[in-house]
């Protein structure tokens, strides 16, 4: 199991150049939880004393308003990593994570993933890539808030998500998960949806979405 842990922190793109004795102590460290689906990991608030690394299944990361709204900041699949702000400054969780499907995660100690990051090199400039990465995905998504409206929104979602070669979206979302993440009610994102369905853009078949025009769509929501 400690082979399999330390080739799964190797595969990040955090870790990946961490010399092996290092990644083996690491996964030494260590240990495996299993969540089911919809079963929270982790709040806002909470201590950030871990980095997790998805192993398998989907976690998404989201903030609640005070009446229970959601808005879904970003789905991390397998080999994906969460945590790594807390892993610079040493606060506390800044938006709950709660799985997708059935997720087995590792979780990583905070200390040992900080010490490596300042003793090897490019470690700690992945660590910086990563944090560089969610400023500009969070400053991105805090313009369309600002500046788009919802079909747009919809779009950049739709665009966003991962596609077979067929252009099927991959896993499927639910209508909530839809609209968590372009931040509206599922009827208004419904009534966007159906209007790309009537442009020819995309298909819906129950659950099951295929972008056909993904050019008219990054076109529609501005480039």
């Amino acid at each position: 199991m400690a082979a399999d842990v330390t080739d799964l922190l190797r595969q990040t793109d955090l870790l990946r150049s961490v010399p092996d004795g290092d990644l083996a102590a690491l996964a030494e460290a260590s240990r495996v939880r299993t969540f089911r689906r919809g079963q929270l990991v982790c709040s806002a608030g909470d201590r950030g004393d871990t980095l997790i690394v998805v192993i398998t299944g989907r976690v998404k990361v989201m903030v609640r308003s005070a009446d229970g709204g959601e808005l879904m900041l970003a789905a991390v699949a397998p080999g994906g990593t969460l945590g790594e702000v807390s892993i610079v400054d040493g606060g506390p969780r800044s938006a709950d994570v709660e799985t997708l499907e059935d997720s087995q995660l590792l979780l990583v100690p905070r200390e040992r993933v900080h010490d490596i990051c300042e003793r090897n090199p490019a470690a700690g400039q992945a660590l910086a890539r990563s944090v560089a990465a969610i400023l500009r995905r969070l400053t991105d998504a805090t313009g369309d808030l600002v500046f788009l409206d919802l079909p747009r929104r919809v779009a950049k979602v739709l665009l966003s998500q991962p596609r077979d070669a067929d252009g099927v979206i991959l896993p499927p979302l639910t209508q909530a998960q839809f609209a968590n993440q372009a931040a509206g009610t599922r009827q208004s994102v419904n009534a966007a949806m159906r209007g790309f369905e009537r442009r020819g853009w995309i298909s819906v078949d129950g659950r099951a979405v295929t972008v056909l025009q993904p050019d008219m769509l990054a076109r529609f929501a501005g480039g």
